[in-house]
């Protein structure tokens, strides 16, 4: 049986709402005419309380899908809390993004219903082909301190006589080595012939138990790091001959470009940096570009000299800019941002940073509640603030 995994969608992400949707499609559809059942390892959408309209257009993506199913496969059994809607085989589980509070309906449980694919959270989904079985054990996106204990209480076990993917959604430590909280690729259940993970990016290829650990990264640009310079695309497991191929779609160039100052004025730094943009832009059809500036200004010159807007606005209906101005210093205070930068951030996006400072503070504080970090991180981050109150009133009162 061939097994695609189509991974991140982020459909409603905002800064590229139509590139993720649209290479969305493309994957799904091509995955469709390629493979006999599909899993979706999580982040289907980029938030967790999606717009109507972004809840609208998943609606119509699955439902064509469906509609114009090819997919050589069908689900045959279910074992798990609740239940699923449909035979037909895409089997997902919801991720990080659109993790809910505890007793409400996520996202993706909300395409479930309809009918639309098959979500495994907590549960085991067997798919038949003919007399071929493959049983996929999902784990939905949790705080990264309770996977642990939710897989000594959950104890995924693999289904006699049938090829088993564990299928979840969360950081690894050996992947993301920033959070001691993250889980290893040891503390993950043995016994499965395939383990498949959303969540990050980037595409991985590793080994665990011995058997492969595989990682198809993002269908849409979010990030904007070094490694999202690769090609966008899916993964396609052959259950038969253990082998898997990776499939590219049809998404736009990421370039990443560095200017490097030394001592320079702004003019210089602007000039250097309209070159890179320039020659990212000959190369490429409408790429998102982002430019890394470090180094020093000479002394007397700040970075608010350099006109960034101006920039971004000579290369509008061209490209998609992004600068980053704060590796760039000005001569005298290099010392004290040194001082700030001595922390182990690696490539933790902004969210991640943010999401580790609440834990250290909520930790310092000695925070008691059952509301986990990631939820009250999720609520404040994502809601006005009188929103957020009312959310964590709502939640505080669910203790009583």
């Amino acid at each position: 049986m061939k097994i695609a995994i189509v991974s991140d969608l982020h459909i409603g992400y905002e800064r590229f709402r139509q590139d993720a949707l649209r290479q969305a499609k493309m994957a799904l559809e091509k995955a469709i005419g390629i493979a006999d059942a599909i899993l979706v390892p999580g982040d289907i959408f980029d938030k967790r309380a999606p717009k109507p309209d972004v809840i609208a257009e998943a609606i119509n993506l699955f439902r064509d899908l469906r509609d114009s199913n090819t997919l050589g496969s069908e689900i045959a059994e279910f074992r798990g809390q609740g239940s699923i809607y449909t035979k037909f085989p895409i089997i997902a589980v919801p991720g990080t993004h659109e993790r809910t509070a505890a007793g409400k309906e996520n996202p993706l449980a909300l395409l479930s219903l309809a009918g639309l694919l098959a979500d495994t959270s907590e549960s085991t989904t067997i798919i038949r082909k003919g007399d071929e079985r493959v049983a996929v054990f999902g784990l939905g996106g949790v705080p990264e301190e309770q996977v642990k204990s939710e897989l000594l209480r959950l104890k995924p076990s693999p289904v006699p006589g049938a090829f088993n993917i564990f299928m979840f959604h969360q950081s690894i430590y050996e992947i993301l080595p920033f959070n001691d909280s993250f889980i290893h690729y040891d503390d993950l259940p043995d016994g499965f012939d395939l383990y498949v993970c959303g969540h990050i990016h980037n595409r991985i290829e590793a080994t665990v138990h011995g058997k492969p650990f595989l990682i198809p990264g993002s269908t849409v640009l979010t990030q904007l790091k070094d490694k999202e310079q690769e090609r966008k695309g899916f993964i396609v497991f052959d259950t038969e001959s253990h082998t898997h191929e990776f499939v590219e779609i049809d998404s736009r160039d990421f370039v990443l470009e560095t200017v490097k100052a030394e001592g320079a004025t702004a003019s210089d730094v602007a000039s250097s940096i309209r070159s890179s943009i320039e020659k990212a832009v000959d190369a490429h059809n409408n790429p998102v570009v982002r430019v890394v500036v470090s180094g020093t200004l000479e002394k007397g010159s700040e970075a608010s000299d350099i006109a960034l807007q101006k920039l971004v606005s000579e290369f509008s209906g061209r490209a998609e800019i992004e600068i980053d101005m704060s590796r760039l210093e000005s001569e005298g205070l290099g010392e004290s941002i040194d001082q700030i930068r001595a922390g182990k951030l690696g490539n933790m996006s902004i969210k991640e940073i943010g999401m580790a400072l609440l834990r250290d503070r909520l930790s310092a504080e000695g925070y008691s509640s059952k509301i986990d970090p990631q939820t009250l991180f999720s609520i404040l981050s994502e809601s006005k603030k009188e929103e957020a109150i009312k959310a964590v009133l709502e939640l505080l009162e669910k203790e009583k």
